[in-house]
């Protein structure tokens, strides 16, 4: 029509820098709705979306512990000395954005009882 602009006439192309700061917002807020989730499908759609741009969500289960890149929240008791070190369970998911770790998993690693 005329005498209207046209939508976003006259706005500055945003920088690289704005962006990536902008996209970085959007996936801490994506990691935090994930957390707190508690329907499979908002979970699985969140993914699914995240991975689309890069963002993996980790979850060593069964995997050897390694302290560099998960964190132990606690331990359970295994009589199995093959799966002492072994992760059980991933209980917060950790992140990483095209191979640079956001977060790291939280876990929970088998350990041999005596």
């Amino acid at each position: 029509m005329a005498g209207q602009q046209e939508l976003g006439a006259g706005l500055d192309e945003p920088s690289a820098h704005d962006l990536a700061t902008e996209r970085s917002a959007l996936v801490r807020l994506c990691m935090y709705a994930l957390d707190r989730a508690r329907s499979p499908g908002v979970t699985e759609r969140i993914e699914s979306g995240l991975a689309e741009i890069g963002v993996e969500a980790l979850r060593p289960d069964g995997q050897r512990f390694d302290p560099a890149v998960h964190e132990a929240g606690g331990v359970v008791a295994t009589s199995d000395p093959a799966l002492d070190g072994v992760i059980a369970e991933t209980e917060l998911t950790g992140f990483s954005d095209r191979g640079e770790l956001l977060r790291v998993p939280i876990v929970t690693v088998y350990q041999q009882s005596s």
